[in-house]
């Protein structure tokens, strides 16, 4: 049975952004346990082996069993982050692991703020820019719907908590996110990780009654920005805000929350939807700018050991 161990006393952090390459060994008893590459194959392998299956089927991910299809396919960045740890990593690294998860100290005041903030402040942006280049203010359906019966928003929350930013958060930046900086600077982790993070997302554009295939249809241009520059540039900020929260995986978590929880509460119509991720991408652009592609976090990454 596999459990959060309890919290360690405070200690220095070995595995800080600025000595992260040149530390690497600390959490790694194995070529495998330092490549985030079985790490991607396993994650896309699982989930795909139960959402093709949900596809092929043509049914609403509503209608059993394709909701549990669906449910199972959306743990696999957990499930293989928890066996590659599990495997390769010895006591140590396990603590690490679930220590980034539960420590909510890492995380400065300042930077909780940004993580609450951001996704409200990009949809404000959007709704604003919509307004002023379309001349018209557009009826928010769906969280006029939440708002006329409260009682439904902490379910929802809950819910949008649980699925997506938990299961994903634990993989993607929980475990694959550091193995990719040993590699390469932060700027160019952060794309490939959103390549496959938004090649992950590839079969729910096909299953009936899905977000992706809702909001975002299939070629769409709402598509192609959303899962083009727009996920380059969630990742980017999602990478800024981990390097800078001493590698917290909560803070993902947080983050991945808010982005979900007020892009749903909101569900902004037609462009002003395109808008949202114009927005993003200028955030993340400004990140780039201000705190260096190297770590993001305005120190200097430290040459890898030979």
């Amino acid at each position: 049975m596999l459990c959060a161990p309890s919290l360690p006393r405070r200690r220095p952090d070995p595995f800080s952004v600025k000595n992260m390459t040149a530390k690497s060994r600390v959490n790694s008893q194995s070529t495998t346990g330092s490549n985030p590459w079985p790490f991607f194959a396993l994650t896309l392998g699982w989930s795909w082996l139960f959402w093709i299956p949900a596809v092929l089927s043509g049914q609403n991910i509503t209608v059993f069993p394709t909701t549990l299809l669906f449910v199972l396919g959306g743990l696999s960045p957990a499930l293989a982050a928890l066996i590659l740890t599990y495997l390769t990593q010895g006591a140590e690294g396990q603590r690490d692991y679930w220590y980034r998860v539960i420590d909510f100290k890492r995380i400065r005041m300042s930077w909780y703020g940004a993580i609450l903030l951001i996704a409200p402040l990009y949809s404000a942006l959007a709704l604003l820019t919509g307004i002023l280049i379309e001349g018209n203010v557009p009826f928010l359906e769906t969280a006029a719907s939440y708002l006329s019966n409260p009682s439904t928003i902490l379910p929802f929350a809950t819910f949008t908590l649980i699925y997506g930013p938990v299961p994903e958060e634990l993989g993607w930046r929980g475990y694959a996110l550091d193995r990719l900086q040993r590699k390469w600077s932060a700027l160019t982790s952060s794309a490939v990780l959103g390549v496959f993070w938004s090649f992950w997302h590839l079969p729910m554009f096909f299953m009936k009654g899905s977000l992706m295939s809702e909001v975002f249809p299939l070629g769409s241009a709402r598509f192609w920005i959303a899962f083009g520059p727009g996920i380059l540039a969630e990742a980017i900020i999602m990478t800024w805000i981990y390097n800078n929260t001493q590698r917290s995986t909560l803070s993902a978590i947080l983050f991945h929350f808010m982005m979900n929880f007020t892009g749903e509460f909101l569900r902004l119509p037609g462009s002003f939807k395109n808008y949202q991720f114009v927005w993003l991408v200028i955030i993340a652009i400004t990140v780039v700018i201000a705190w260096g592609p190297a770590t993001l976090t305005r120190q200097h990454k430290e040459p890898s050991p030979a």
